[in-house]
């Protein structure tokens, strides 16, 4: 029995649900890097780094190259990078519009409250 193509994007989001592998796949669009180039960028330890980036290499989101001792990592597709584009641009519209909106209500006049005292 075949697991519904919904569930799959379920598991998938969930698996973009974690602010530390967006962060990680945003930098990976750039081109492939260490763990010890990402730590700085991404802004947490090492090991917990590590459980990120092993989160998303068993997902398939992420593919790895050894040389020496270094492993570096890199965005197994391309379309994630394209994803993730569009999620800013989503994001970035729907502020536009709440600042807009925010924009109309501070230059609305504030009609005075009814007196209560009745």
């Amino acid at each position: 029995m075949s697991v519904p193509i919904y569930q799959l994007k379920g598991e998938f989001f969930k698996t973009l649900g974690h602010p530390a592998r967006i962060r990680v796949l945003e930098l990976l669009g750039d081109g492939e890097k260490s763990v010890g180039q990402l730590v700085p960028e991404v802004g947490i330890e090492a090991s917990h780094l590590s459980q990120q980036l092993a989160i998303l290499r068993r997902a398939g989101l992420v593919s790895t190259r050894k040389e020496g001792s270094s492993v570096f990592y890199s965005i197994a597709n391309p379309d994630i990078s394209e994803l993730l584009a569009v999620a800013r641009r989503i994001l970035t519209s729907s502020l536009h519009a709440s600042a807009e909106m925010l924009a109309e209500l501070e230059s609305e006049p504030v009609a005075p409250l009814p007196d209560a005292r009745h």
